[in-house]
């Protein structure tokens, strides 16, 4: 068994999931494949059968973060010491991984960040208006938040060690949607995050979880609710620490 896990979380991706699965292979050698299906409802599962892959077929739909738990809890009962996520849509690129990985051994980064905006011309990548918007609020929070940059924090293509998918795998509350709010709260906690840019496709086939226009409010919504959320319970435990010490 190798040390990193490629968790892939899959809904309804039967005209994409043997190019992500064929892709990975001939790209990447030092890290295991699990792919998970969140209970599709067309061919996927089936096509998946027919890969002699490794995976995990849930009996009801969790959504995107329910299977990304899944995928951790996994990873820590098999001892792998770091976690890849990776969208079974096409839209990464298998041998960007290595980006992440040369990054996170390199760096010693605890979370190593795809980024389709690091560098900009090198990597130029369409985003709808709203989306785009999204992102340049959540990179102004973690600025004055965390004192920190991120160029992408809505960026789904990360590596994690133990240390970090351990502790989500744990999460009793872990988020509905694992994004900006998630990186707030590990900056504030003091772990390392790098960034690296990475190309990334545009998805061809298939519905984006964040399609159309009541998603994307509904996205922007919890986010917010998430990252006050995280805030206050930063502070609390902050106060607590100070209440100990005095004692």
């Amino acid at each position: 068994m190798k040390k990193t896990l490629i968790v892939i979380p899959v809904y309804n991706e039967e005209v994409n999931i043997e190019k992500v699965i064929r892709e990975i292979r001939q790209e990447i050698d030092f890290a295991d494949i699990l792919v998970i299906d969140d209970c599709s409802t067309d061919g996927t599962l089936k096509k998946i059968k027919s890969l002699d892959i490794n995976f995990l077929s849930l009996p009801f739909n969790l959504g995107y973060s329910g299977v990304l738990q899944t995928g951790f809890k996994y990873a820590v009962e098999n001892n792998y010491e770091y976690v890849v996520q990776f969208d079974g849509d096409g839209q990464h690129i298998a041998a960007e991984v290595k980006k992440l990985n040369a990054a996170s051994i390199n760096e010693n980064a605890d979370i190593v960040i795809g980024s389709r905006f690091k560098d900009k011309k090198g990597y130029p990548y369409p985003y709808p208006l709203f989306r785009r918007i999204g992102s340049t609020i959540f990179k102004m929070l973690i600025k004055n938040i965390c004192n920190t940059k991120i160029t992408d924090p809505t960026s789904g293509f990360q590596m994690l060690k133990r240390n970090v998918f351990g502790r989500y795998a744990r999460m009793y509350n872990y988020p509905q949607y694992p994004d900006a709010n998630l990186i707030i709260e590990m900056l504030l906690n003091k772990y390392k995050i790098v960034e690296v840019p990475v190309a990334m496709r545009k998805r061809e086939t298939g519905i984006s979880m964040h399609g159309g226009f009541i998603k994307p409010v509904k996205y922007m919504v919890k986010m917010f609710y998430s990252i006050v959320l995280i805030i206050i319970k930063y502070k609390l435990s902050i106060k607590t620490k100070k209440r100990r010490r005095k004692k």
